[in-house]
């Protein structure tokens, strides 16, 4: 009995330590605030909202808007892609876009791809096949943390959904770059290290990655005129598409399952009615 009430009352000391720990980082953080916001870049951080009139694919009825989409494309071939891969999409995967069959092809045989000679067996490179996905423009990561000051740029395939509102999130860093407040960043100690770059929409303001678009940096092969703002929605969709090539065809079935489910449900009832007519309820 002795024993028995001594393990009860060491599990009960032990959960409660258990408890205790996990609660008092909570209540120190409530008290006395979160560290995040005692550091001065916190001061510059802005919450983006997204391009102004969102996307045409926002919504319950919303659309891909394929000449966006290939703007976007033209984008990130003629800029993104020199960090950043696209490991899971395919060449193929561009007529989803509107391109043709040949327009594809042509497209695919405008990159490099690793390949293997297969007289000798040596790695080389070789033009690409619309069944091969983007190359990575680096060998490994360590050669990609060599080019960029040790950081590795992500792959850009699922990036809108691997971040909180991915599309907003996309156009907001893109656009975010600039100079923080001189004055302000004085009277909170703040300072841009070296090798980093100020951006108001990155979390932490400081971001490796140095400003990728500037206006007329890209000349759109529809006339669209090529301004940071538009360059940074465009190549946003386009990667809203990437990650979910799907996204118009799963809203638009959707409206479908909701017809069927009232319809079916609607079918029921009148059974319901039909079945049970006859029948006069017990009076109690």
């Amino acid at each position: 009995m002795t024993i028995r009430l001594g393990g009860i009352i060491a599990g009960l000391a032990i959960t409660l330590v258990l408890v205790l720990w996990s609660l008092l980082p909570g209540v120190y953080n409530l008290a006395f605030g979160p560290p995040s916001e005692k550091q001065p870049s916190a001061a510059f951080y802005e919450h983006g909202h997204g391009p102004e009139g969102g996307f045409s694919f926002n919504g319950a009825f919303g659309k891909w808007d394929y000449a966006q989409l290939q703007r976007g494309y033209q984008v990130y071939k003629e800029v993104c892609s020199a960090c950043h891969s696209l490991k899971f999409v395919s060449f193929r995967n561009l007529k989803q876009l509107g391109y043709t069959d040949a327009e594809v092809e042509a497209e695919a045989k405008s990159w490099t791809v690793p390949g293997i000679d297969p007289a000798t067996g040596e790695v080389n490179t070789r033009l690409a096949l619309p069944t091969d996905t983007f190359p990575s423009p680096y060998p490994n990561a360590i050669a990609a943390a060599a080019a960029n000051n040790n950081a590795v740029p992500p792959d850009l395939s699922l990036m809108t959904k691997a971040r909180h509102d991915g599309s907003n999130y996309v156009y907001d860093l893109l656009t975010g770059y600039g100079e923080a407040d001189p004055a302000k960043a004085a009277k909170v100690g703040f300072e841009t290290p070296d090798g980093l770059y100020f951006n108001k929409h990155f979390p932490n303001v400081n971001i490796a990655m140095p400003q990728p678009l500037s206006d007329d940096q890209v000349t759109y092969a529809d006339g669209t005129k090529s301004t940071t703002a538009q360059m940074s929605k465009d190549v946003a969709a386009f990667l809203t598409w990437t990650a979910e090539p799907s996204l118009i065809h799963r809203k638009q079935m959707g409206w479908f399952v909701i017809g069927f489910l009232l319809f079916a449900t609607t079918l029921a009832f009148l059974s319901y009615k039909q079945i049970w007519a006859g029948l006069k309820p017990k009076k109690k």
